[in-house]
């Protein structure tokens, strides 16, 4: 009785903190304050201090300002300018044509950004007017914008992913390698919903460009080439062993800086403004884990997260049928949270469950990144939805309406990974470890 008294405690003073406007980071630290106050003897302040203080100070967590700060000079060099261009051209032959830009573009750049908005944004940008010029359907454009953007969070480097791994303790190398295969392959359901859709309506998808040659191709992509050598090299180097997250994100910026010089779109201006960004992405997400590991300590306390693991021990369900019952979960959290704060605020009683059923802690990662992109694309809190009514000024209503189809994607992949596990956890188990 005394640990559902908890569990009541926590979620009213929870979601009275979030209702408030409260930065969620701070609500976190807010409900595990009351919880420590309340169910333990042990002195609250020095408990907090030493608890923030060490999951903040993790080496695993410095891979996360590096891959942000990557993402941000990317975002400001001429990348975004010079993508559809460089896409185009192959995209030309492909059934539904330069819708598959969408696609590809979210691709490349989630290797670069890690973050479904950044993503989103400067595919976007690039995508919208030129599709929109070419007479392709707006609910097209839109539809497989939303969906595709959300390969930001699974495609390494997924912020995402390093929350998760620092959250629970695991290798964020690992993490990255099991989200290439998957996000490649949703990125592949969202191309064949895409050709299904050009033999359903031939009339609606415009006509081809003028054809080019392999040379002028090749040409056309030639600032488009050296991002994907970068991305290769970074995610090669943590696959081969060469690296850890941390020194393959050291790389990564290292080499960006030197594609900004090239291109010579590295002013003093635009390094101040992606150091910026990155600093306060940065602080934020850091801000949300402190909150998250302190409340993770205080629920320990009270033992919420182990009497509940053992509850749903006592049910008998097998692991399908628990993930079935966390995929509605997480949608349903979804309506309301952030990819990120979904993560932070569940895994102290979600991981004891999933260790106590058996199920893969790498493979469950992947899981949790599909269902937290399904949030992205669903309203009142679908984030992606939001920037792309700033960026169209459409009716909320006709952007999720477009999104429909790509959720329904995110659950064929959930029912993939579940059929075929192999799909998140062979990378992770073949790479070389760091010598």
């Amino acid at each position: 009785m005394e640990q559902f008294l908890a569990a009541g405690l926590f979620l009213f003073v929870l979601f009275f903190l979030l209702g408030s406007g409260v930065w969620v980071g701070l609500a976190l630290m807010g409900v595990a304050f009351v919880g420590m106050e309340l169910f333990t003897s042990r002195p609250t302040g020095d408990t907090m201090f030493t608890t923030i203080w060490s999951s903040s100070s993790s080496w695993s967590l410095t891979a996360l300002p590096l891959f942000i700060w990557m993402g941000e000079i990317l975002y400001r060099t001429k990348l975004s300018e010079d993508m559809f261009r460089g896409l185009a051209p192959w995209m030309d032959a492909l059934p539904g044509r330069l819708l598959h830009t969408n696609i590809v573009g979210c691709t490349i750049f989630a290797a670069v950004s890690g973050s479904s908005a950044a993503t989103l944004t400067t595919v976007g940008k690039m995508s919208i007017p030129e599709l929109r010029k070419r007479n392709y359907p707006e609910k097209m454009i839109i539809g497989t914008l939303a969906g595709a953007a959300t390969l930001g969070l699974m495609i390494p480097p997924s912020l995402t992913l390093i929350v998760y791994g620092v959250t629970i303790n695991e290798s964020i190398s690992k993490l990255f390698m099991a989200g290439i295969l998957p996000g490649i392959l949703l990125a592949g359901l969202f191309m064949g919903y895409i050709v299904l859709w050009s033999f359903w309506k031939p009339d609606e998808v415009p006509p081809r460009e003028p054809k080019m040659s392999f040379a002028a191709k090749l040409y056309q992509s030639r600032l488009l080439i050296p991002v994907i050598l970068l991305v290769l090299f970074v995610i090669g180097s943590m696959y081969l062993g060469f690296a850890t997250a941390t020194e393959a994100a050291a790389f990564g910026v290292v080499g960006s800086l030197i594609l900004a010089g090239v291109q010579r779109s590295l002013t003093y201006e635009t390094f101040f403004a992606s150091l910026m960004g990155a600093t306060r992405t940065s602080a934020m997400i850091a801000l949300i884990l402190m909150g998250a590991s302190f409340l993770s300590l205080a629920m320990g306390f009270t033992g919420l997260p182990r009497a509940l693991a053992q509850w749903i021990a006592t049910l008998g369900l097998s692991p399908i049928s628990l993930i079935v019952a966390l995929t509605i979960f997480y949608i349903i959290l979804g309506f309301f949270l952030d990819g990120i704060s979904s993560v932070v605020l569940t895994m102290a009683v979600v991981e004891p469950m999933i260790r106590q059923a058996g199920i893969d802690i790498i493979w469950f990662g992947i899981f949790i990144v599909v269902v937290v992109e399904m949030a992205q694309i669903t309203p009142p809190v679908g984030f992606n939805l939001f920037v792309i009514q700033g960026m169209t000024n459409h009716d909320m209503n006709f952007i999720a309406k477009t999104a429909i189809p790509m959720f329904f994607l995110m659950v064929l992949m959930v029912v993939l990974l579940v059929a075929f596990p192999e799909i998140a956890t062979y990378l992770p188990e073949h790479m070389r470890s760091v010598k």
